[in-house]
């Protein structure tokens, strides 16, 4: 066993960010087939203020340490393992257990961060570049020329979204609050104030003819306006229910809904398709496919970053026993881009 101690943030139950818990435990071995990273940044996401209220709707039994993502270096590598990994960064999506300051998993879960990417920049597109990536490229495959709407656009999924859609030549209108549309402006997006709009009015002033793909995290009433503003062949990809974060009750009940709702409508015979994100699909049928395709789409956004086409935009970095301070930032709404958390 490592001599090391491996800091990690817990989250005992339904808590108030304050009353995350930090403890210390051994550094992990690496099983077979298994590395062990030493986190070098983690990130605080939609995923994590959902799961502290309990409303995540896949998060397992309270306690457990949360952490979407993570990027570092592989510290030690288990049999059957390359050895030549350890000392290389890479990348790597577990949905939980992220916040951690020494990680196992298996090897072939972890994505090569190429040279050039700091631990922080990699980060900040991980989950929310894979999410972006696939939703545009894989859901909606959209075609240089097409118009958008992007809910959301400078929150952590959707302003990597509108910089990836302006890389393929889309023309982008992108919601959000008032304050973020200079730099929404300077990206190369139409901003729309969903506080101050009637935003559905709004989109139809802008693109009467409607729009080639919306992409809504917020939910409930939002699909509804999303589906009745695409074109004729349009797509609709809700991925999140960000409206019922505070809502009590079921929290399967606010996705459910949408899954019924989207499977309703590709029954109507008008060309228009919409699905339900989720980046875990299809790693039940195939797990070897699921790594592959993450792997690959993870790869192109990490070449973005590179050239230039996304900006890793960090919004502040916090050590790793100041979660509480972090989580409460994100919450916030005030901030722009990734809040990273570093060992």
């Amino acid at each position: 066993m490592n001599s090391e101690h491996r800091t990690e943030v817990v989250l005992p139950g339904i808590v108030a960010p304050e009353g995350l818990e930090i403890r210390r435990t051994a550094v992990p071995d690496a099983g077979r087939g298994q590395i062990v990273i030493a986190m070098e940044a983690t990130g605080v996401s939609f995923a994590e203020q959902q799961m502290r209220r309990g409303r995540y709707y896949d998060q397992p039994p309270f306690p457990f340490v949360p952490g979407y993502d993570l990027v570092g270096r592989v510290l030690t590598t288990g049999s059957g393992v390359d050895p030549d990994l350890a000392g290389r960064r890479v990348a790597a999506l577990v949905k939980v257990g992220g916040w951690a300051s020494h990680v196992a998993l298996d090897a072939a879960d972890a994505v090569r961060v190429p040279d050039g990417l700091s631990a922080a920049e990699a980060e900040t597109v991980v989950v929310n570049g894979i999410t972006a990536w696939q939703m545009l490229h894989r859901k909606a495959r959209v075609r240089a020329g097409q118009t958008v709407l992007v809910h959301g656009a400078s929150g952590g999924v959707g302003s990597v979204l509108v910089q990836l859609a302006r890389a393929a030549d889309v023309k982008v209108i992108g919601t959000a609050s008032a304050r973020h549309h200079d730099a929404l402006r300077e990206l190369g997006v139409i901003p729309v104030d969903y506080r101050a709009d009637d935003v559905p009015a709004r989109v139809r002033e802008l693109a009467p003819g409607g729009m080639d793909a919306v992409f809504d995290h917020v939910g409930g009433r939002s699909v509804i306006d999303s589906w009745h503003l695409l074109a004729p062949g349009g797509t609709l990809i809700a991925y999140g229910s960000a409206s019922t974060r505070d809502d009590t009750g079921s929290k399967q009940w606010p996705v459910l809904k949408i899954l019924a709702r989207t499977s309703l409508w590709n029954t109507l015979p008008n060309g228009r398709h919409a699905y339900f994100y989720n980046i875990w699909a299809g790693q039940a049928l195939s797990k070897d496919r699921f790594r592959a395709r993450l792997r690959a789409d993870l790869t192109e956004v990490f070449a973005a970053v590179r050239r230039g086409d996304v900006t890793a935009r960090i919004a502040a970095q916090l050590p790793l026993a100041k979660a509480a301070e972090a989580l409460s930032l994100a919450e916030s709404g005030t901030v722009t881009g990734k809040i990273v958390l570093t060992p």
